[in-house]
């Protein structure tokens, strides 16, 4: 090693061996060399400060962390004094995988882009023809004079919309009568309404439902809506309709709640909804909506249960908490790690998974306020989620083969990684709650390794939460616990609709006529979204396939 440009290279081969090069320069005498190699080290200490500076104070959409900024962090740690944290590092570091991005090795099995192509619009949209003639003073031809011929036409697709339409539905029900013997008359069925003898049909009711509990339009919003459509409409009269069509749907949240305390995994997670009240401070006391979502596969329900306060019972008559509902049920349980579960959790019956992404949350907020080493489990995370994803469709025993395979080596990693870093960190800096959290719930987080069927987190009904905190938002508050379980009961209908992805206010058109004629308890669950679609489905390929014979 006879110059600086030597030196630098035994630097960035060499990583973590800095002060051995330059203790070896200085015992040569190369004193020039030397301070040249520090003053590099200084110069791309100063630059990766500034970067990740302004890494951490962009604002994050998402908790994620892209492959070239982990990568970025990484390489701006010092090795760690400590051979044992720094053997921990570095063994974590090889299991994420993180390092094969900067040899130019995909990190995963991306495929090919192809050149970018208009996407068609859905087959399912009706097509309108727009006939478009060339205007009459073009249509001579320039050289005879004669009238040209249509030869055909230049043909593009442009999506429009038609606006929306009040009607009044006239019901014109059919009276016969025999006038041989005249015998009773008999009349045609009534037309489809939420309420016997009212003035508002169904469809209409299901867009309201939608429209306030789902895309979070307030029902005074509604009345302006309609009145720029020709319809007056009081908020009183849309307010009845809501409360009559939740009525008619308790039944199927009954059966909601049947099916999820069922099945073999389910997921349980709380989200705050205010509610008026004159005896709290301010007239507003916040209740909770629990939300719990069960099945597996292709195969989901989802049910939200209102309690008037945030305690683990309910604290009205009828009310249940979370620890009420999991005393109901045995299996396979997905939550955060809340300290009103613990006592339900002592249950050999119930067994509990840990939610890996609240794990990985905690270190995001450590990295956010700074502390890059929180790069190295974020790394481990990324990858554990990628391989996720790629066994995503598989059936359970795939999946559950390819975590011990592929997973279980990475969170051995990760777990030894926090336990050599634990007695280093402050168990109240940000490091040391995320390393606590994932050691302190280490059984309930590695459960999805040993389970094909157990998912690796509680994701699914957080991003139920989504929906349900921007409406929440919008309204602002439950007019009163009534009303408050009344939106669970809609929530729960809803959360269904999309986690199956189909149309709620087609089911709700559908379903509500046939609960206003009255369903027996046994047949409720053929009328809970997933079961509903699934017979639809199979209605339409046996009328297809009638029709082709």
């Amino acid at each position: 090693m006879t110059n600086g440009t030597s030196t630098a290279a035994v630097h960035s081969e060499r990583r973590g061996q800095v002060l051995e090069v330059v203790c070896e320069l200085l015992a040569n005498g190369q004193l020039d060399e030397a301070l040249a190699v520090i003053a590099k080290l200084v110069a791309r200490n100063a630059e990766l400060e500034k970067r990740l500076a302004e890494m951490l104070s962009r604002p994050r959409k998402n908790e994620g962390v892209s492959s070239a900024q982990l990568l970025l962090l990484l390489d701006g740690l010092s090795a760690a004094n400590d051979e044992a944290l720094k053997s921990a590092d570095d063994k974590l570091r090889e299991a994420s995988g993180i390092d094969a991005m900067k040899s130019g090795e995909p990190m995963a099995a991306e495929p090919e882009r192809s050149p970018r192509v208009k996407k068609p619009f859905p087959q399912n949209l009706r097509r309108i023809e727009n006939t478009i003639p060339v205007p009459n003073e073009e249509r001579p031809c320039p050289k005879c004079g004669a009238p040209r011929q249509c030869i055909g036409h230049d043909i593009s697709e442009v999506v429009e919309l038609i606006p929306a339409e009040v009607v009044v539905r006239i019901d014109k029900r059919e009276k016969l009568a025999c006038k041989s013997c005249e015998g009773e008359l008999v009349r045609a069925p009534t037309g489809e309404k939420v309420v016997a003898g009212g003035r508002v049909g169904t469809r209409l009711v299901a867009q309201v439902l939608v429209d306030k509990y789902r895309d979070g339009l307030p029902l005074h919003r509604q009345k302006q809506r309609f009145a720029r459509m020709g319809l007056d409409i009081s908020v009183s009269t849309l307010a009845d309709q809501v409360m009559w069509a939740t009525d008619l749907l308790r039944p199927l949240w009954r059966s909601a709640m049947a099916v999820v305390l069922g099945e073999k995994v389910m997921h349980l997670d709380g989200t705050g909804i205010p509610v008026l009240d004159r005896d709290a401070e301010g007239g507003i006391k916040l209740g909770t909506l629990w939300g719990y979502v069960g099945g597996e596969g292709d195969r989901w329900t989802a049910l939200y249960l209102y309690a008037s306060t945030g305690k683990k019972t309910g604290q009205r008559e009828g009310e249940l908490g979370p620890e009420d509902v999991l005393h109901l049920r045995q299996g396979y349980t997905v939550a955060d790690a809340s300290s009103l579960f613990d006592k339900s959790f002592k249950r050999e019956q119930l067994i509990e998974c840990g939610c890996n992404m609240h794990s990985r949350r905690y270190f995001t907020k450590a990295l956010d306020g700074g502390d890059a080493r929180a790069a190295l489990p974020l790394a481990a995370f990324k990858k554990l989620y990628e391989l996720e994803e790629e066994i995503r469709d598989r059936d359970p025993g795939s999946k559950g083969a390819e975590r011990q395979l592929r997973s279980k080596p990475v969170y051995d990693e990760l777990s030894a990684w926090c336990r050599a870093h634990q007695p280093h960190e402050p168990p109240s800096s940000p490091m040391g709650r995320a390393i606590g959290y994932l050691l302190n719930n280490e059984k309930a987080l590695r459960r999805f390794l040993d389970d094909g069927v157990v998912p690796i987190d509680n994701g699914i009904v957080e991003r139920l939460h989504v929906r349900t905190a921007l409406t929440r938002k919008n309204f602002l508050f439950a007019g009163s616990d009534a009303g408050a379980e009344r939106a669970a009961v809609a929530y729960t209908l809803l959360g269904c609709c999309q986690l199956v992805n189909i149309d709620p206010v087609a089911y709700f058109a559908d379903v509500l006529p046939r609960l206003s004629r009255r369903v027996r308890i046994a047949d409720m669950p053929m009328l809970l979204p997933t079961q509903w679609e699934r017979s639809r489905t199979a209605t339409v390929s046996s009328i297809s396939g009638a029709t082709h014979a």
